[in-house]
């Protein structure tokens, strides 16, 4: 086996090759195995360009070579254009070249099911053995437009001039990578690098994140994801991204049940639970937007004020300026619908601007339509942007921004403007001149109200920190290590946490005896049976010894009756306790992203109105709290209406506590649950709960 290619030499061969291989060029202008070419040559590139077929001797007055043995030098990177049957041959002509890193347009690999897949991973095993790296298959190809190395047969790069500037984009998509560079350069916004990953078999979104970290042209990272591959990987990247202050921003599709099919269909991945990624993608710090043009007109705002804003109250203030009323109602109803809202300027501001000869009213919507000069307006501006009570200032400019595009964004342009509060505008018209202007200074602009709201939104949505990590938890002596466990030892698991369950005893089938005070419940005890009340398996307010003995009887002939092969460990008989709050705690090792922790409301209406809080497992107590503030239901033991307080301190520890089952070893737990949590006056307990190992 060779030695693998290095991080740097990855980077370098990636996106600064200083020789291509094009595999499978072709001369006829008409296919897109000749786009490569005929890209770098009208976009400038200056590294060697080798194309290689086997039927043609010159490909655009270019010398064409029969094979990669014949190349007069090394390449750095080959780019792959030839049927799927004749890709795995290549790989150990290419790694002979000198190439570190194989891009591979050719499809009918992983994406088309079973037989492409055994056809891929035969692919990947030879270059491991060769020490090459490999982008895609079904990738369709990567740019860097500072340098003109288009290495794509994207249709985006017909464009006569292309637009550099400090995008990078990496997409899941081939075609959408395309799609958004052409909305993005329509507006104005210059890229940097760009890359289509395919079928991730081997260099991955992560891997590409990390090498944008450390490169100079990159100042903001952009992802189009249609899933989540290689979390860790992608975790450790995107924290070096948070650490060197590149702004990473993502749309990601499948946030609906029938997105989440597409996504998987689309790219042969296990789409998962949506609700996890978005926890994952906001413990790293990710931006992730709801609308598509969000995802480049967002930029601005992340470079410029992300990181340098104050602490903020929730929901965020945002004062509204506008010479278009109507225009600015569209927003503040968006900036309502996502959480935030429009602030009326206090009595105080109001007199401070009236001493500095300009009238404002207190009201939602500081509508200047017919009372302000430009330079009113600029001094309006900044003033607000030196204020306490908002946290953000929009700006919603009518239609001077089409007719007169000088005069409407000069005030925006002028005005001296802190990195410390964020400044966007909206324009209400269909005005790309004054979208540009303001581009070009680097103010966040914004074409709807819902990409406005959108992202101002997604900007003061508190981002968290990585889970923390944690020393191992050895998992309980005596215990199984697969399977599902029955409550008893579920609740073992919970105690070596320090999660506070119950008082319970375990007791014998043949002798059922026990010392747990009265009244108490009484629960079937079987691996074989889960689901112990649909059994039959559990009887509530037993209350002296008789009743103890009949509940016994009752259970086992429900439970032979509801499961007739199911093994009866014997009774588990626990203390009747009272609750001020019933909860839910879950926990899940995520295929996608890893362990999840989940807080939520219990009870039988839990699923019809979902009311939950999640975040990547461990947590913090910080995040603990802040799990149990997002949780409505919680309110009703926070002095709600007078109703009598639980303990918010002792549910917090309780939800840091069963979180390091993620620092469990020595057992692969799949997932666990504690349904219900009972939140009393002074301590939370756990009442009944599962742990399902692999």
């Amino acid at each position: 086996m060779n030695k693998p290619v290095s991080a740097p030499d990855f980077a370098q061969a990636l996106f600064s090759p200083r020789a291509i291989a094009l595999v499978g060029a072709s001369g006829n202008l008409q296919k897109n195995t000749a786009r490569p070419m005929r890209f770098m040559r009208k976009h400038g590139f200056q590294g060697k360009i080798y194309p290689i077929n086997r039927t043609q001797t010159e490909i655009m007055g270019e010398p064409a070579y029969a094979d990669l043995a014949d190349l007069p030098g090394p390449i750095d990177q080959a780019f792959v254009m030839v049927a799927s049957d004749l890709v795995l041959p290549l790989i150990d002509s290419c790694a002979k070249a000198g190439a570190k890193v194989i891009t591979i347009y050719s499809d009918g690999f992983g994406e088309t099911g079973p037989e492409g897949m055994v056809a891929q991973d035969a692919l990947i095993a030879r270059a491991k053995e060769l020490g090459v790296r490999i982008v895609g298959p079904n990738s369709i190809g990567l740019a860097d437009l500072h340098s003109g190395m288009i290495l794509s047969v994207n249709a985006a790069f017909e464009a006569e001039t292309l637009i550099s500037g400090g995008l990078s984009l990496v997409s899941q998509s081939g075609s959408m990578m395309g799609s958004l560079m052409a909305r993005a350069n329509a507006r104005g916004f210059g890229f940097a690098k760009s890359v289509s990953v395919g079928n991730e078999s081997d260099v991955t979104v992560g891997e590409v994140i990390d090498a944008l970290v450390d490169d100079a042209n990159t100042k903001v990272i952009l992802l189009f994801l249609e899933t989540i591959r290689d979390s860790p990987t992608l975790a450790r990247a995107l924290e070096r991204a948070r650490a060197h202050n590149k702004p990473v921003i993502a749309y990601k599709i499948g946030r609906s049940e029938q997105g989440d099919a597409l996504a998987q269909s689309h790219t042969g991945a296990l789409a998962g639970n949506d609700v996890a990624v978005d926890a994952f993608l906001r413990a790293h710090g990710v931006l992730r937007v709801r609308n598509l043009e969000t995802l480049f007109e967002i930029a601005p705002l992340a470079q410029r004020y992300l990181g340098k804003t104050a602490p903020h109250p929730q929901p965020a203030r945002v004062a509204v300026i506008t010479t278009t009323g109507g225009g600015a109602a569209t927003v503040v109803d968006n900036l309502g619908l996502m959480g935030m809202v429009a602030v009326a300027p206090p009595p105080s501001f109001v007199a401070q601007m009236a001493q500095r000869g300009m009238k404002i009213r207190e009201t939602t919507i500081i509508d200047l339509t017919l009372a302000a000069t430009s330079a009113q307006y600029k001094d309006l501006l900044e003033q607000l942007l030196r204020t306490d009570w908002c946290d953000a200032v929009l700006s919603v400019v009518g239609s001077s921004a089409q007719f007169h595009p000088e005069l409407a964004v000069k005030p925006l342009v002028e005005s001296d403007k802190p990195d410390t509060k964020p400044l966007a505008v909206f324009l209400a018209p269909e005005a790309m001149a004054s979208l540009s202007l303001l581009q070009q200074a680097g103010i966040p602009a914004f074409r709807t109200p819902e990409s406005c709201a959108d992202a101002l939104s997604v900007f003061f949505q508190a981002r968290d920190k990585a889970p923390p990590v944690l020393a191992d938890i050895a998992w309980p002596a005596g215990l199984p290590t697969q399977g599902l466990l029955t409550e008893y030892e579920a609740a073992q698991v919970f105690k070596t946490l320090g999660v506070n369950t119950a008082q319970a005893q375990l007791v014998s089938g043949e002798h059922p005896t026990h010392t747990v005070p009265y009244p108490v419940v009484v629960k079937v005890s079987s691996r074989d049976i889960p689901h112990k009340t649909e059994a039959g398996g559990v009887k509530v307010g037993v209350r002296n010894t008789a009743d103890f003995e009949t509940a016994v009887k009752e259970i086992t002939q429900s439970a032979h009756a509801y499961a007739p092969q199911a093994k009866l460990d014997g009774f588990l008989v626990q203390a009747m306790e009272s609750r001020l709050l019933e909860l839910i705690l879950g926990y899940r090792n995520d295929p996608l992203v890893g362990p999840t922790i989940i807080l939520g409301a219990g009870g039988i209406t839990a699923e019809l109105s979902p009311d939950f809080a999640i975040r990547l497992a461990p947590v913090t107590l910080e995040q603990a709290h802040a799990m149990i503030d997002e949780v409505r239901v919680t309110k009703l033991i926070k002095g709600f209406r007078g109703l009598p307080k639980g303990d918010c301190n002792a549910l917090a520890q309780a939800v840091v506590a069963f979180s390091k089952l993620a620092a469990v070893s020595g057992a692969n737990i799949l997932e666990a649950e504690i349904n219900p949590l009972f939140v009393q006056e002074n301590k939370v307990l756990a009442v009944d709960g599962l742990v399902r190992l692999g």
